[in-house]
């Protein structure tokens, strides 16, 4: 039997190559506007994030997403990442 492919996506802030389910997308849409991205399907450019608080912290530090997407990233993307760490994490 042939093994499925698991699609491997690259954290914007550590470097780590991990499956795509491992990781969170966030997404810049036409009309520049940024938002998360939990099906990984929406249309536009994305870029993935470790779903853990210490990384959410560095690229908000580091505008490590502002690069990454050339777009401003509003304070409540950052909020609602953080929210999905921390229900990660208490699992």
């Amino acid at each position: 039997m042939n093994k499925k492919k698991i699609p491997m996506r690259k954290c914007v802030v550590t470097g780590e190559k991990k499956p795509k389910k491992e990781l969170i997308r966030i997404v810049r849409g036409s009309e520049s506007e940024v938002s998360v991205d939990l099906t990984g399907k929406k249309n536009g450019r994305g870029a993935y994030l470790h779903l853990s608080p210490d990384v959410i912290e560095t690229a908000k530090k580091k505008n490590t997403l502002k690069r990454h997407l050339e777009a401003e990233i509003p304070e409540t993307i950052y909020d609602e990442l953080m929210e999905l760490a921390n229900k990660q994490v208490n699992r």
